[in-house]
């Protein structure tokens, strides 16, 4: 495979007569699993749409596969798109519908038929497949938009919103499904306001805020870069004014604070050698550690940092 970006953007803006939805926005994206992250109105979709061929920037470009998607509709036969809108032909079966969207790649019916039932069957769905679209439930018409993206099996599959409607069993199925879309050197991109869905996915993120990337990168190299916003670790122990009056010697702690009789909650700058040196200390003081967690640490606290804002948000 070559080493050029599966998707890339130089110097996107796009224009909705007098709102920006894009800002010179610059970046790859290469195989694996990628979350398009941002509050409402941030851009996301418009930049899905641009990848996928439906827009076109006002300046800059974009690339699919090193090809322009507006201009060179061959470049979709790369591409699987999953939106995040329904527009079924509610009368006809699941089975038929993903036939009839694979034939429009270029495959004979027989072809795309059991290409079909292949993606049919890999979300799960084989024992409803003969069902009109228009009998199936919100999660079940989900399983086949995403069933259509990966019936061609391109290398490139925008998902947005794909967990939509799903009920938890279909979630844990589909985020599994994801993962491994990812590891068969696919670039998927998910864009979600389901925060812990996509951690579940992915630790590779890009961050869109008021049309402009805000960040692009693992979510823990990120987090790290924010050198002015220690991490609290807590730590349930079995002693802790002993286990705090032990880690008080430490050079990357900044505070102890005992939350209750058995959590202590530590500050510090350096969450790695924390996490490496913590348990060690414990364990030849001959302290037991029954818990050791970081609300610091996770996608929704990078999200909070980079977008200002208590609570994750999805959208445009």
């Amino acid at each position: 495979m070559s080493d050029a970006p599966l998707l890339s953007a130089r110097g996107v803006s796009k224009m909705f007569g007098q709102i920006r939805a894009l800002n010179e926005i610059d970046l790859d994206i290469g195989p694996g699993v990628t979350g398009l992250l941002g509050p409402n109105g941030s851009g996301k979709s418009t930049l899905l749409k641009l990848f996928a061929g439906q827009l076109i920037p006002d300046t800059g470009e974009v690339r699919l596969m090193g090809q322009d998607p507006f201009r060179q509709p061959a470049a979709l036969r790369h591409l699987g798109l999953c939106p995040e809108q329904d527009r079924f032909y509610e009368e006809i079966s699941a089975r038929r519908f993903v036939t009839v969207l694979t034939q429009l790649h270029g495959y004979d019916h027989a072809a795309a038929q059991r290409m079909a039932d292949e993606a049919i069957a890999r979300v799960g769905m084989s024992e409803t497949a003969r069902r009109p679209l228009g009998q199936m439930s919100r999660g079940m018409r989900q399983r086949i938009k995403i069933a259509q993206a990966i019936a061609h099996n391109p290398p490139v599959l925008l998902l947005d919103e794909p967990l939509t409607g799903a009920d938890p069993v279909a979630r844990a199925d589909l985020i599994d499904l994801v993962r491994d879309l990812g590891r068969e050197e696919r670039a998927v991109v998910v864009s979600s306001h389901v925060l812990h869905e996509v951690e579940a996915m992915t630790h590779d993120v890009i961050f869109i805020r008021f049309g402009r990337l805000r960040a692009q990168g693992d979510v823990l190299r990120l987090r790290a870069m924010l050198a002015d916003r220690p991490y609290r670790i807590r730590l349930e122990v079995d002693a802790p004014r002993q286990v705090a009056a032990l880690l008080l010697e430490a050079p990357y702690l900044r505070a102890v604070t005992l939350l209750s009789e058995d959590t202590l909650e530590i500050t510090t700058t350096d969450l790695e050698a924390a996490a490496a040196e913590i348990p060690l200390r414990l364990l030849e003081a001959g302290h037991a550690l029954r818990r050791f967690t970081s609300p610091d640490a996770d996608l929704e606290s990078l999200y909070r940092y980079l977008m200002g804002h208590p609570q994750a948000q999805g959208g445009a």
